[in-house]
């Protein structure tokens, strides 16, 4: 079976500065993956080259096979801040536009998505709060029928009870044979959903391993990932 995701030899700079450099990375169909590191490991800028926005890198990105930036955007769903959207749009006006923009957009979805959310069509994207938002962008990236989704720092502003339930319900918005790319802080909250970890640190993949590897060793995947870190320092 090929990888639905194959990263080869990349490497990326910014203002004449290494952001990543020599990431490989092979990711298979049917995955809940978690991409952890510390603030500004790159992990942003990782998925922002997986989806085309980022450019001007050195290597190779394929998702499902496909290299070109536009194919690649056409197989994915990534996290969107919405700040393109004025304030005074309503969340209606919103999923048209993505109905409109997206041919992948499952409308239904995003309908039961919203009522799970607890949100509604007449709100007005200035009147609802941080965690609001953010359920609100769940819901549109989970309602394309993608082979990946990319989900950056989703459950950051969201409050604690809504978060469990959300991420405990994830596994029934993805098709079986889609992956989903968390990158998130809340390690222990989404540690039981996983299927593997990857770990972004000195500007590379520093580890990629299997969420089972890591419970045979009698870890929990947040202690994996703080004893990584411990590791490296002791070295």
């Amino acid at each position: 079976m090929s990888d639905l995701l194959e990263i080869k030899d990349l490497t990326y700079r910014k203002n004449l500065r290494v952001i990543l450099d020599n990431v490989n990375l092979n990711i298979e169909s049917g995955k809940i993956i978690a991409l952890l590191g510390e603030n500004g490991a790159g992990k942003t800028t990782l998925m922002r080259i997986i989806t085309g926005i980022a450019k001007h890198y050195k290597g190779s990105v394929a998702v499902a096979g496909k290299e070109k930036e536009a194919e690649r955007k056409s197989a994915l769903s990534m996290t969107d801040s919405l700040k393109g959207f004025s304030d005074s749009v309503t969340i209606g006006w919103v999923r048209d536009f993505y109905n409109k923009i997206y041919s992948d957009f499952d409308k239904e979805q995003f309908e039961e998505l919203l009522k799970f959310m607890k949100l509604n069509y007449d709100m007005k994207l200035g009147q609802i709060s941080r965690g609001m938002r953010e359920k609100l962008v769940i819901a549109l990236t989970l309602s394309r029928k993608v082979k990946l989704y990319l989900l950056d720092e989703p459950f950051s502003g969201i409050d604690p009870m809504s978060r469990k339930r959300i991420i405990n319900s994830i596994l029934l918005w993805k098709d079986e044979d889609s992956t989903l790319i968390i990158s998130d802080h809340f390690v222990n909250e989404i540690s039981s959903i996983l299927d593997e970890v990857i770990i972004v640190k000195d500007k590379t993949i520093a580890s990629h391993i299997s969420a089972d590897e890591i419970r045979e060793q009698g870890k929990s995947i947040e202690q994996y990932y703080e004893d990584f870190y411990q590791d490296e320092v002791s070295e």
